[in-house]
């Protein structure tokens, strides 16, 4: 019996891996190889053109790639920019998911409707919404700097996404505001607060009635239910919201480079690897690049795996 049993458990164990299989194999291809093409790109020194030629292959390995890239004098900005958009972008994002969760969850007419209506900007077409957004707040065009200008809001058009700073006056003193970056922050936002919005109100259904009664019998206002029950009832997926936009984030590149082109503080580490492996057509310095965003993801990673294990063990 123990024999009969000990081979059904081998025989199912083998059916596993060899469903498994087709899985690991999509890994491999799509996942490790590129990640391993890229690492031995960043240590030869290939041209775009070099790519079909032997010296791939002849030359020998060397770090000059990074040290091309780690002394290139944009580099603390272009870091700086990126870590601002990815995390403003991020948080951004989550804050009008949150929102627009909140505010379609409970029941009234139409409910159904607002909600495919709030999803839309997911879905459209990268280059439409960019197009539209940036015919909208053209300074010469736009609608919303002409409706400013006409209501006495604004002084003269905007340039939102060609401006690098904006002066902004405060009661005592004037402030610089980096426009152009926060254009592309609130793009951000827009763009992809369906997705928080999804996961957001699917965990807000899950939460069940009975605390919010009994919160209510005990005296708890609308404000003291939110911070003391739904917050930290969203907690673990808000966390887990924000460690995929900020990894989706981080890696993107189209958003601004449809937008800004890169210009007015808007250059982040993605159009860094694009201008050099496409504008100077040095694959090994892009390449290198490619690898410094890999480094700060994994870095990333490794923090957020950390934290989620000690909230585990708590």
């Amino acid at each position: 019996m123990d024999m009969g049993l000990k081979t059904l458990q081998e025989r199912e164990s083998r059916l596993a891996l060899y469903m498994l299989a087709p899985a690991l194999v999509i890994v491999l291809l799509l996942v490790f190889f590129p990640t391993a093409w890229n690492i031995w790109l960043s240590l030869k020194p290939v041209s775009l053109e070099g790519l079909r030629g032997e010296g791939l292959w002849n030359a020998g390995l060397t770090l000059r790639n990074y040290q091309k890239v780690l002394s290139d004098p944009e580099l603390p900005g272009v870091a700086a920019t990126t870590l601002a958009y990815t995390v403003g972008g991020s948080l951004f994002s989550i804050l009008l998911g949150l929102t627009a969760a909140l505010l379609v969850h409970k029941e009234f007419p139409g409910r159904a409707f607002i909600r495919g209506l709030l999803i839309s900007p997911y879905i459209a077409p990268i280059v439409a919404v960019a197009f539209t957004w940036s015919f909208i707040l053209d300074p010469q065009l736009g609608c919303l700097n002409w409706l400013g200008v006409k209501t006495g809001v604004l002084d003269q058009p905007v340039a939102f996404f060609s401006a690098r700073w904006i002066q902004v006056r405060l009661p005592g003193f004037t402030m610089p505001i980096p426009l152009a970056l926060l254009s592309v922050i609130f793009f951000e936002g827009w763009r992809y607060f369906p997705f928080a919005l999804l996961f957001i109100l699917a965990r807000l259904q899950a939460i069940p009635e009975d605390l919010y009664r009994a919160a209510a019998v005990d005296g708890a206002g609308p404000f003291q239910r939110f911070f003391h029950i739904t917050l930290p009832q969203l907690r673990s997926v808000l966390a887990t919201l924000f460690l995929f936009r900020f990894i989706w984030t981080l890696n993107k590149f189209d958003d601004i480079f449809l937008l800004t082109g890169g210009e007015a503080g808007t250059r982040v580490l993605t159009l860094k690897v694009y201008d050099y492996a496409f504008g100077a057509f040095d694959i090994g310095a892009g390449s290198a690049a490619a690898m410094l965003l890999f480094f700060i993801l994994g870095i990333f990673m490794a923090g957020y795996l950390r934290w989620v294990t000690r909230q585990e063990v708590r």
